[in-house]
């Protein structure tokens, strides 16, 4: 991998990261806040987590301005990797199967926002 796929890649994580720690503390308020449920939020965190990983993938793609398809995999892959080290490490415990479906719409939308990324950010001169 060059360093522009690096560099890219390290943009799109961190922005990852950045989103799902600010989606996590508002989720956090609203749910200690107002009368919602647990329940009541398992989608709204799908869906946040969805689109929070195309908008990763979207920046990897548009930094990276050449295979999109590539570092929206990795950035996915690279996620999903680092949430699974937490989870064995910080608990003890594997992904269940639930987890490797969201896991793979998780890589799926980095994927496609990698290639849509390319595509919009343009080629740098």
């Amino acid at each position: 991998m060059t360093k522009n796929r690096m560099t890219a890649l390290a943009y799109g994580w961190g922005t990852i990261f950045t989103m799902m720690i600010l989606s996590s503390l508002i989720l956090a308020l609203i749910l200690k806040f107002t009368s919602m449920t647990e329940t009541t939020l398992q989608w709204a965190t799908l869906i946040l987590g969805l689109l929070i990983l195309f908008i990763g993938g979207f920046i990897s793609g548009a930094k990276g301005n050449e295979k999109g398809w590539m570092l929206g995999i990795f950035t996915g892959l690279g996620f999903s990797l680092i949430v699974l080290l937490f989870q064995y490490l910080g608990f003890q415990e594997g992904m269940g199967m639930t987890q490797l479906f969201y896991h793979g719409g998780y890589i799926l939308m980095a994927l496609l926002g990698g290639m849509i990324g390319v595509n919009v950010g343009g080629k740098s001169t």
